[in-house]
């Protein structure tokens, strides 16, 4: 910049559109988009770390795009470039990667190169970014209005996090406005403005989550409404309709807009709402969209959403197509409504995808590890016990089921890591849930199996253990759970999210998968299972991975605040989660207000927790009728008085005290859903002799069934009868087992 440049360029900015000055420069002036920026958001605690990675902001024109990538400039200490790719090419691209190896070789500084309007770099200039962002010698942030998945390199897409902006709402836009109002350096500040509600109300309505619309309107009423005596300068409603006449109607036959519509049509149809598929089938005709296009996709809903539910469907809408061939438009209107209602009021089915379901069963086909339950049964499985707990995969949700097919001596080993490129991007998801959910079974606590109330994460040392869970269909069990968990919670993409018993990640790693722009943070009963998940983490990208943290539930207001940069204000949550936080917890109450105080008001709430009292009777797995009946009465009784105990409490409690607890703490409405869960369990020897200790050792915090039975009443040689009776009636052999799973839901929506 020469000395002419330095004195001209403040007139410049004086002169500047109201939209331009009005520019936020730091992340306190910044209005809207609370979903990606607000307190403890992923992207905010990104740019105050100044811990950037590659990012792509994509969303409406006036969402605030530019103005990020404004604030990351003022606030990093990397080396900042910004080019436009309407006006630059390659030798732009060029000179500002020269520039960035420049700064990183002689001053070991970062560069981030900021490119607006990313989408309209062609083919042959986003690839001569590629390399760069690849090996880090930028740090690419572009903002585009057009869908990056569809508009940018793939490889580009790979590399970076993509933050997706929304339409600014009313109220943000009457901050905007009224913040340009009362700023006297960059607005309007210095004169005297009446903006009547009225004119206001009209310039956000029409602005359509616009804010440079907002600005660029106020500013022409100002500078075109001449002052009365006084100075005042009055902003009626006439005077705002002159200044934004018209909103502007988004559709783009090749964006986002295009696709969008024809999702909205479809899922209308496929809802079996004829009003609200009309309206979407208007807005595309109305549009230009082509007609062919529209039938195809109405052919293809006929076999995939209707199918045999009504084998007229696609006849009508192959006549209707031809006939739209025949006649053109704009008659041909007609026919195009008349599938469209035909569709939408058509019963539904999509059995057809039964065709896809053989397909996959023959791909599963495979050879594999022998293990003695996969092995061939029809010969000696009599003497060898060969094919014995075998799952049909078949007979299970999504045709999986969590079960050991490796040797002994690689359970649990992992040995591939898909990556997210390819073809390799569409099972990366089901392979880590998969692995997830068999980690899970291998770990997870039998504290109803085995009377020993182990922690989530602490995890049985012995290798027969494991073979108990392989050989049961606990897996697809927390599959369901966890499943349900995020299901009942409705987890969007830019939620900030709270996992309360963290364990193994079961419900982390899939809340991290789905709240992609928000942010998970975890909380882990002890420092090992901190440590596991960090571990695991570091498998992340660094904006993906959650926030780790160690202690009680009670103690989360603490933990939170120091995990915050400081100054921070306090941190609430969109979604709080969690499974078996209450089933052995003591303060009850005081954890339930905690989890309270960490909600936002429109928040979530949803927790999986067993309830003990109603788990499976040890008494009714065998067959007590060879003993004589006063014996086996004495035996049942006993075993009740140990769901009785007042004093502990695992079993202290019911569904009912917890929801209780929940409304007494500020949870206006809890919902409680209940299910009793059935799962195959498998007994071996080592099973037994737990129940049947007479001594706890290792981690066993609780009593083992024979002391509570000892001191339910039975004594030792009925007690050792008891014994004997289990090991003839089960060993070796897998047993129905019954729990009950409550959710507890707080949920506003």
């Amino acid at each position: 910049m020469d000395l002419f440049e330095h004195v001209r360029e403040p007139k410049i900015d004086k002169e500047s559109p109201l939209a331009a000055r009005m520019r936020p420069r730091t992340l306190d002036e910044f209005i809207g988009q609370e979903h990606i920026m607000g307190q403890g958001s992923l992207l905010r605690r990104a740019i105050q770390a100044d811990q950037l990675s590659s990012l792509i902001f994509y969303g409406p024109p006036g969402t605030g795009k530019t103005t990020l990538a404004r604030i990351i400039a003022n606030t990093t200490h990397a080396h900042f470039l910004a080019l436009n790719a309407v006006l630059s090419g390659v030798k732009d691209i060029r000179e500002a990667i020269a520039s960035a190896k420049e700064k990183r070789g002689l001053f070991g500084q970062k560069t981030i190169l900021f490119i607006d309007e990313v989408h309209r770099f062609n083919k042959a200039q986003q690839d001569a970014l590629l390399p760069h962002v690849e090996n880090g010698v930028v740090i690419l942030i572009g903002a585009t209005t057009e869908n990056p998945y569809f508009e940018v390199n793939k490889a580009l897409v790979s590399r970076s996090r993509i933050f997706q902006l929304r339409s600014l709402t009313e109220a943000d836009l009457r901050a905007i406005a009224w913040q340009a109002l009362a700023d006297k350096e960059r607005g309007f500040g210095q004169l005297k403005v009446n903006l009547c509600a009225e004119a206001l109300d009209h310039l956000v309505n029409v602005a359509n989550g616009d804010a440079r619309a907002v600005l660029n309107a106020l500013e022409l009423a100002i500078e075109t409404t001449l002052p009365d005596a006084s100075g005042l300068i009055n902003l009626t409603i006439a005077v705002a309709e002159e200044s934004i006449q018209r909103r502007a109607v988004l559709y783009d036959k090749d964006g986002d807009a295009h696709f969008d519509t024809i999702s909205a049509f479809i899922k209308s149809l496929r809802g079996s709402d004829p009003d609200a598929a009309l309206y979407w089938l208007a807005k595309m005709v109305y549009a230009g969209e082509d007609p062919r296009f529209i039938f195809r996709r109405m052919l293809i809903f006929a076999g995939e959403d209707i199918g045999l539910a009504d084998p007229n469907a696609l006849p009508v809408v192959t006549a209707a197509a031809q006939a739209f061939d025949y006649v053109g438009l704009p008659e041909g209107r007609y026919h195009l409504a008349e599938a469209c209602l035909y569709l939408a009021t058509a019963p539904k089915s999509n059995s057809v995808l039964a065709f896809f379901d053989a397909l996959h069963t023959v791909e599963q086909e495979r050879e594999a590890e022998v293990p003695s339950h996969l092995r061939d049964s029809s010969r000696d499985a009599k003497d060898f016990g060969h094919g014995a707990g075998y799952l049909y995969p078949h007979s299970y949700r999504n045709h999986w089921v969590a079960q050991q097919y490796l040797p002994a001596s690689l359970q649990g080993r992992a040995f591939y890591q898909p990556t997210r490129q390819g073809y390799e991007a569409a099972i990366h998801q089901q392979v880590a849930r998969q692995r997830e959910e068999q980690l899970a079974a291998m770990l997870e606590p039998a504290a109803g199996l085995d009377w020993t109330g182990e922690k989530t994460g602490a995890g049985p040392p012995a290798q027969s253990r494991w073979l108990q869970r392989t050989l049961s269909n606990v897996g697809q069990q927390l599959g369901q759970i966890r499943d349900q968990v995020l299901a009942l919670a409705q987890v969007e993409r830019h939620d900030l999210v709270l996992d309360l018993n963290a364990g193994l990640g079961l419900l982390t790693w899939e809340a991290t998968r789905r709240a992609l722009a928000g942010g998970v943070w975890a909380l882990a009963a002890n420092e090992r299972t901190a440590q596991a998940l960090i571990q695991q983490a570091e498998n992340l990208d660094k904006l993906e991975r959650p926030v780790i943290l160690n202690g009680a539930v009670t103690d989360l207001p603490l933990l939170i605040k120091k995990a915050l940069p400081a100054p921070a204000a306090a941190l609430h949550y969109d979604v709080i989660i969690g499974r078996n936080v209450f089933t052995q917890l003591k303060d009850k109450r005081t954890a339930a207000q905690t989890i309270h105080s960490l909600l936002k008001p429109n928040g979530r709430l949803v927790l999986a927790e067993i309830v003990p009292q109603h788990t499976q009777r040890l008494h009714q797995l065998v067959d007590l009728s060879g003993l004589p009946a006063e014996q086996a009465q004495r035996m049942m009784a006993a075993e009740e008085t140990i769901y009785t105990n007042s004093q502990d409490a695992m079993v202290n409690w019911d569904v009912a005290d917890l929801q209780q607890i929940f409304q007494a703490a500020g949870f206006s409405q809890i919902d409680v859903k209940t299910e009793v869960m059935t799962s195959n369990q498998y007994i071996g020897a080592e099973q037994i002799e737990r129940w049947f200790a007479l001594e706890t050792s290792g981690r066993q915090q609780r009593a083992t069934f024979a002391q509570l039975m000892l001191k339910g009443g039975i004594n030792p040689p009925e007690l050792a009868k008891l014994s004997a009776l289990f090991e003839q009636q089960l060993l070796n052999q897998a047993v129905s087992w019954q729990s009950t799973m409550a959710y507890l839901i707080f949920n506003t929506r």
